[in-house]
């Protein structure tokens, strides 16, 4: 935790605030371990002066120096982050679903949905959040606060009593899932808003079970969910599915810090031979390189010179944005991001592709 002080100010209160901490990133390998920030801010009084630009450069170098290969936030206000190296990798949608136009399809879970309380669901969401993690691209470790906030349990927590809690079991009795959820105003008493405040399983089946549950809850005519992943399976599980809005959204920002070893932390598809050059406004991350993957080795990078051709150059935020496969390279390049050989930025971009959506499920 850093604070920056006005030493001519009254009161001794910090005018300006950053937090950061390791924690593991999941990759399609894995987990690498993540530069996290979050808490940025500057009062008022202090604004345009640059001093959120000396934390967050400060964050970087301090995180690259420590030998971390990305950096990763959640944003408040997107315009802010960009110009600091930080792209959006892994997006969420938040849904809206009419639940009487949308109606239970033919499926039917295995799993049983019952309430706990509001400690026992805290204990639920943290146990299946780190059993499954490494399911999801792009999501992070939590800490237990986290889950103290979304089931009600700190001090800050506005009308703690509304926050609901139900866990699914499968039918041997294993825990396989737990959802958070409030009851809000609608249109009359019999068209109640069911607002999901977190939603984690370890099964598909699981999953269904939560969402009937919410589709099917009396009273209700609207369930809305924020944080949802891309391939999120609703739509396949109702009769209609044009019931449903979708908002696909930005969310989980990442900042790659040394290029060789964020491409070497992860598998990339299928063989590789690219040269490439990368530009970092901040000088972290700037370079050229060869990247080569043969067959079943893994991949192998060298430096090249400054006067040996490249096939593919680009920012060093395209390349953030595309480490999860989220977006494709192409995509910057018909915008000017990614410049070079058309057949090398595909080939470069094919083996940057994952076989799921990222999904980072909390903020931080």
């Amino acid at each position: 935790m850093v604070g920056i002080y006005d030493e001519t100010a009254p009161q001794p209160f910090p005018i300006a605030t950053v937090m950061s901490w390791e924690t593991p990133l999941t990759t399609p390998a894995g987990h690498i371990p993540m530069w996290a920030i979050t808490g940025v801010s500057v009062a008022a009084s202090h604004r345009r002066r640059g001093i959120a630009r000396i934390m967050l450069e400060g964050e970087l170098h301090a995180a690259k120096s420590a030998g971390f290969a990305v950096a990763g936030l959640t944003v408040t206000e997107a315009t802010i982050y960009g110009r600091y190296g930080f792209m959006p990798a892994a997006p969420i949608q938040r849904y809206s679903v009419d639940t009487r136009r949308a109606a239970w399809g033919p499926y039917e879970p295995a799993a049983r949905v019952v309430f706990v309380d509001r400690a026992q669901l805290a204990r639920d969401l943290a146990e299946l959040h780190e059993s499954t993690r490494e399911d999801r691209l792009g999501d992070i470790g939590a800490w237990d606060r986290r889950w103290q906030q979304i089931a009600g349990l700190t001090p800050e927590s506005e009308k703690p009593r509304e926050i609901r809690g139900v866990r699914a079991l499968d039918p041997e009795g294993r825990l396989v899932g737990a959802m958070a959820f409030t009851i809000g105003e609608g249109a009359d008493h019999a068209s109640r808003v069911f607002q999901i405040g977190h939603l984690v399983t370890a099964t598909n089946d699981a999953r269904a079970a939560l969402w009937r549950f919410a589709l099917s809850y009396d009273l209700v005519g609207t369930v809305t969910a924020e944080l949802q992943p891309l391939d999120e399976m609703l739509p396949l599980l109702v009769r209609d599915r044009r019931a449903i809005t979708q908002t696909v959204r930005d969310h989980g920002w990442l900042r790659i810090l040394d290029v060789p070893e964020a491409l070497a932390r992860r598998p990339l598809a299928g063989p590789l031979g690219v040269r490439v050059r990368v530009a970092d406004p901040q000088g972290i991350a700037d370079g050229a390189w060869t990247l080569l993957q043969l067959g079943g080795e893994g991949l192998q990078t060298a430096p090249i010179d400054d006067g040996e051709r490249v096939h593919v150059e680009m920012d060093i935020g395209a390349l953030s944005a595309a480490y999860l496969g989220a977006v494709r390279l192409e995509e910057f390049a018909a915008v000017g991001r990614v410049r070079g050989d058309h057949a090398k930025i595909r080939e470069l971009s094919n083996a940057l592709r994952t076989d799921r959506s990222p999904h980072l499920s909390i903020w931080y």
